[in-house]
């Protein structure tokens, strides 16, 4: 009996030309006797169109083509479905994809994607969206913010380039997070709310994450001098240091002074004065090495 898979390619992701992607995809689901159905997402109503074809086919496996967007937007759709997504990195923000240290060869992926075992992965809500890799409040969500329009991907690769911006950074606000049945106050530059260990840059924010453990991470940056960030952007960082705290926790509410910037995955969300967040369990199933 041949299996279903529905393979959803994000055609602009990346500024990359995708017809060789599609073409390598139908090659492999050929020779190893998959029945492939093509799905490229437009921008308009996906996540239903997805769950339409879905029913339609009920593939056993969606293989996704595109970066952290485009796969989160997929494992939306399929919240309420018992299906593996597969991998193949080919967004401008693939987080996720470093994160589960995917090789870097399209015919090493697809063998993943399609046909290796998987995880299955803790989501974050935070106010009722959904976060797959991290998100954080302050000094990275203006750089998003700045940055949105602009050809530079990966924090730290902009967060020098903008270290002008650095020097006339907001205040540090005071944030007052209650988790573990406790509150605490910190001032801070910056919060990443965290359900993996690096951003799409490889540098690692968050070294005893991990996405399948029930739980998130929120490190808050207190002070973000120009060695801290030297340090940061060199991979190694100083988690015992006086300017870091790491709280580990299943849900969270943080509360900030003053409306601060804050994105999800690389997509800006506002200014925001109070997060609700809390950890879905075991939210997706994803193709790992």
């Amino acid at each position: 009996m041949k299996k279903n898979i529905l393979f959803v390619v994000n055609p602009i992701s990346g500024d990359l030309d995708k017809s060789d992607l599609i073409e390598a995809v139908s090659e492999f689901a050929a020779i190893n006797h998959f029945d492939l159905e093509v799905y490229e997402t437009t921008g308009k109503s996906d996540l239903k169109e997805i769950q339409s074809v879905y029913n339609q086919y009920q593939p056993e496996r969606i293989v996704v083509a595109g970066g952290d967007g485009t796969i989160k937007m997929v494992a939306e759709a399929m919240e309420e479905h018992d299906v593996i997504i597969g991998i193949l990195p080919a967004g401008s923000a693939n987080g996720l994809s470093v994160d589960l240290n995917l090789p870097s060869t399209i015919e090493e992926n697809l063998k993943i994607a399609f046909l290796h075992h998987y995880i299955e992965m803790d989501m974050i809500c935070i106010n009722g969206k959904k976060s797959i890799h991290l998100s954080d409040l302050g000094l990275n969500a203006n750089l998003v913010k700045n940055y949105e329009e602009s050809d530079v991907r990966g924090f730290w690769g902009y967060a020098l380039q903008a270290f002008t911006t650095l020097t006339d950074v907001n205040e540090p606000f005071v944030a007052t997070i209650t988790a573990n049945k406790e509150t605490v106050k910190h001032v801070a530059r910056m919060i990443v709310i965290a359900n993996s260990q690096k951003y799409g840059t490889g540098v690692t924010i968050n070294p005893n994450g991990a996405m399948n453990d029930g739980k998130f991470e929120l490190i808050i940056l207190k002070s973000l001098d120009l060695f801290l960030i030297g340090k940061i952007v060199t991979g190694n960082m100083p988690i015992d240091s006086e300017d870091v705290v790491i709280i580990s926790t299943e849900k969270a509410i943080i509360e900030t002074d003053y409306p601060v910037n804050f994105q999800i995955d690389g997509e800006y969300c506002g200014a925001q004065t109070s997060l609700e967040i809390h950890i879905l369990h075991k939210q997706m199933k994803i193709a790992i090495p």
